[in-house]
Order: structure tokens, then C-alpha cells, then sequence
């Protein structure tokens, strides 16, 4: 049957023997999030699986992609999500043979950009409603926010302003938990 993205790139490193990490050390911690179907869902499932499998949310998030998504990434999707700059980082990485991709900052301005800043959830906009449609074509469902019940609202909310409701990483929530201490101590890296 078919398999998710994820998931593929599950088989691949485990078929790689994790690239040379203890496959004992490795494989038993590395879970894949399988129903994303574009950059706004990998990072807001990717944080609610998180804490179905660790009983928390992350203290610190680092997005590892290509290094022209960096903007899309730190600039819109955390922004939307609330999450705090001085606890996300971004890991570009770009393919050794870059000289393909010198076209790619202007299309990733008009395909992902573009249409997410002015649809920071990705639910208003035909074309990227149209792309998660088509991202889906055995119409599963996520299971969200199913095991993250303090992300309800944001998962049903679906605005073209800012989401307002109480968030997990919001300073209010963090003094409140006693993560305030730990988390700001982040920001030196």
C-alpha cells in the first residue's frame, strides 16, 4: 500500500542503518508523523506528535530542511503557531549540486511565501486548499488534536489574523508550569 512521506524517510534511514548512530540508541526513538500534507502541518503535527509520545510539549525546536525554506519556516508557520524565536532554530541545508536550485527562491516566493502570508493557517485560499486536497488522496484524517488537548482551538482555527487563544509556550503558560527558567536559558545558543 501506500506509504507517507515520513514514513519513507523512516525506511530509508533505517535501511542506512541510521548513518552510522546506534541503531539500539536510534531506532526506538525516532517516530514519524504521517498525515502532514504541507510545511504548516509538518511543523503544528510534528509538535502535537511530539507530545503524544513524550507527555510534554518541545522545549526547543529545530527544523532541519533546504535552507531556501528557512523564512517560510521561521517567518510565517512559528509565527502563526506563536511559537517563541529564542526556542526555534532552522538547519538549512542545501544539495551539494546547488546550482539547480538558484530558481527556487523566486518560485518558493510565489507557491509557498506568498500564499501563506496572506493565509497563515492554510485553510482560506484555493490554492492551498487545493494542495492539501490533492496531498490526500486516500482522504485519511489526522488524528489531532487528539493526545495535544491544549492545541483544540488552534487546530479548529482557521483565520487570516493571528490565532489569540492560550497556546502551551506562552510565557503566561510557561511561569504557570515553572518552564519559564529553562526555556529562556535557551536563547544563548
Amino acid at each position: 500500500g501506500p506509504l507517507s512521506e515520513a514514513h519513507a524517510y523512516w525506511m530509508v534511514a533505517h535501511a542506512n542503518s541510521w548513518y552510522g548512530h546506534s541503531t539500539a540508541s536510534v531506532r526506538h526513538r525516532a517516530f514519524a508523523e504521517e498525515y502532514a500534507r504541507d510545511s504548516y502541518e509538518n511543523l503544528l503535527f510534528s509538535i502535537c506528535r511530539f507530545r503524544q509520545l513524550s507527555g510534554h510539549y518541545p522545549r526547543i525546536i529545530n527544523v532541519v530542511g533546504f535552507a531556501f525554506k528557512q523564512a517560510r519556516f521561521t517567518d510565517l508557520h512559528r509565527r502563526a503557531i506563536r511559537y517563541p524565536l529564542s526556542r526555534f532554530i532552522y538547519t538549512g541545508i542545501d544539495p551539494p549540486n546547488a546550482q539547480g536550485m538558484r530558481g527556487v527562491a523566486a518560485q518558493e516566493r510565489a507557491t509557498a511565501m506568498g500564499p501563506f502570508s496572506a493565509d497563515p493557517y492554510g485553510c482560506n485560499t484555493e490554492r492551498l486548499t487545493d494542495k492539501r486536497r490533492t496531498r490526500n488522496p486516500y482522504l485519511r484524517y489526522h488524528p489531532y488534536p487528539q493526545g495535544c488537548p491544549e492545541l483544540t482551538t488552534l487546530f479548529r482555527y482557521c483565520g487570516r489574523r493571528m490565532f489569540r487563544g492560550s497556546l502551551p509556550w506562552d510565557s503566561r503558560t510557561l511561569v504557570e508550569t515553572g518552564d519559564a527558567s529553562s526555556s529562556e536559558t535557551q536563547r544563548s545558543r
